[in-house]
């Protein structure tokens, strides 16, 4: 199916519509005692009516000049850290000289206890104790999950995600869950991405990563596991008796018509087709020439 062409008065087509969807890298998550779950990284989509991040609208299709050269980063995964705070992930984008380039920012790295979460396209939880989880970015993702107050078992929030808020842990009961990623059909068929990374605790509970790629954090003696790769998907948190994991990488798609696509590219991307649309999915970096 093509969303079709703007018409300018008097009949005249304009340019195609290029959609975009742009997933930048997710947060690793934290190890340690209390370690959180990495954010999501932020998630920007200009395809029909679908949600960008946050749940916000969708953004404004871009418009490709003909001989022009685009440059499409493709952000790597943030790593995860055995006693301090995950890395961000890494920004994905799409720029040219005509446009105003399009950035996702990588999401924010888990905390681990006694430090600052950092913020992100969706920010990292938040360790055990009183301290605030990472923010998220306006129309890219949502903030990180609370740690567990009080004695006892130090449970680790969850990483925020695109579509939902990182949860709190639950003290003696588990870490919190990942934030939920946001669904996109803009290659032919609906796929979930941007989920953070879960919570880690003490106790035999798992905190699962958000649906969208969002790793599981560790419990009891049990690891936690990575982002999917290309989901931009959180890593899950690590605790003092398992280690944490690292995010997911992004990816960045473009959508048009068929009857517009040159063939000219960089990086390897995967081309397919629907209906009367081309699709090309960056899974690295790489370029489109017009």
């Amino acid at each position: 199916m093509s969303l079709g062409r703007r018409i300018l008065q008097f009949g005249a087509a304009a340019a195609a519509d290029i959609f975009y969807l742009v997933v930048a890298g997710g947060g690793g998550g934290a190890g340690a005692i209390g370690g959180a779950g990495g954010g999501a990284g932020g998630y920007r989509n200009s395809f029909g009516t679908e949600s960008s991040g946050a749940n916000s609208t969708t953004e404004t299709p871009l418009q490709f000049s003909s001989g022009t050269t685009y440059t499409i980063t493709v952000g790597g995964a943030g790593a995860n850290s055995s006693s301090g705070n995950g890395t961000n992930g890494v920004d994905s984008s799409i720029s040219g000289a005509d446009i105003s380039t399009i950035t996702s920012l990588g999401g924010g790295g888990g905390t681990g206890n006694g430090q600052l979460a950092p913020n992100g396209g969706s920010g990292g939880g938040a360790a055990h104790g009183s301290f605030s989880p990472g923010a998220g970015t306006a129309n890219q993702g949502s903030d990180g999950g609370n740690g567990s107050g009080g004695s006892g078992n130090r449970s680790s929030g969850g990483g925020g995600g695109a579509g939902s808020a990182g949860g709190a842990a639950i003290r003696n009961v588990r870490g919190g869950l990942g934030g939920a990623g946001l669904p996109s059909s803009i290659t032919g068929s609906s796929v979930n991405r941007s989920g953070g990374g879960g919570g880690s605790s003490h106790i035999n509970t798992v905190a699962t990563g958000g649906i969208g790629g969002g790793g599981n954090g560790a419990f009891s003696s049990t690891n936690a596991t990575s982002g999917t790769t290309n989901t931009g998907g959180g890593g899950g948190a690590g605790s003092q008796l398992a280690s944490s994991a690292s995010g997911g990488s992004g990816i960045v798609i473009l959508r048009m018509p068929t009857s517009d696509y040159t063939g000219t590219t960089s990086g390897s991307p995967t081309v397919t087709t629907d209906g009367t649309d081309t699709i090309l999915k960056f899974n690295g970096s790489g370029s489109y020439t017009h």
